[in-house]
């Protein structure tokens, strides 16, 4: 069984027996995978900070084939997320960011788009400068749903207004870091609104129900 490195951020960690932790991450080469790390959850082990939420890792496993669940054996930290935990706004946007991957990115498929596209939105998020801290992390969830949704194909026809149909095109093609601020009418964000909830909800929730309904049956 040989080892593999891969980059990936670290999306969410679960308790696993008495010291071992369950951790869903996302790497570049390989998409999003769940392995066990074992003795992660002892005061001494091979992890340190590189399982915090969406930290940055080179990622140390191995992997059997027809086995779900990898075996992470170590992770060099590249890029921590510590200096967002402080800001409660920014840390909520991170919880959101990485249950937006869970929900959305399918298990063994890369993306390379996704990958630098989660990977922009946080650095933007670390090098805001006080201005756009002040108006808290609205401009990077807008973006990384607009995307998210866009590269998962879940984007269907945007039936708004034309003022919030060049607005959405403009993020869509415009990098986070060039944005610049315009003036939205009263109209307009309540038509993104509407767009990205219902292909959220749409493609999201109707198969989170959907699965509960069968359970019954």
């Amino acid at each position: 069984m040989p080892s593999k490195v891969s980059e990936a951020f670290t999306l969410r960690c679960y308790p696993f027996r008495e010291a071992d932790l369950i951790v869903s991450f996302y790497t570049r080469d390989q998409g999003r995978l769940r392995g066990v790390a074992r003795g992660a959850r002892r005061l001494k082990n091979s992890f340190g900070s590189g399982l915090e939420r969406l930290s940055m890792v080179r990622m140390h496993y191995r992997q059997k084939e027809n086995v779900e669940l990898v075996q992470l054996n170590s992770c060099d930290l590249i890029e921590s997320q510590f200096s967002l935990a402080s800001d409660y706004p920014s840390g909520v946007a991170l919880d959101y960011f990485a249950e937006l991957c869970e929900q959305l990115l399918p298990p063994h498929e890369p993306n390379e788009k996704f990958f630098r596209l989660l990977g922009s939105v946080l650095e933007h998020l670390r090098n805001a400068t006080e201005a756009e801290r002040a108006h808290g992390p609205w401009l990077s969830v807008t973006y990384f749903t607009l995307w998210a949704v866009r590269l998962s194909g879940f984007l269907h026809d945007l039936r708004i207004s034309d003022e919030s149909r060049e607005i959405a095109k403009e993020m869509l093609i415009t990098p986070i870091g060039k944005l610049q601020p315009r003036d939205w009418t009263q109209a307009t964000a309540p038509d993104l609104r509407r767009a990205l909830i219902d292909a959220v909800e749409h493609h999201i929730e109707r198969r989170l129900i959907t699965a509960r309904v069968l359970e019954t049956l």
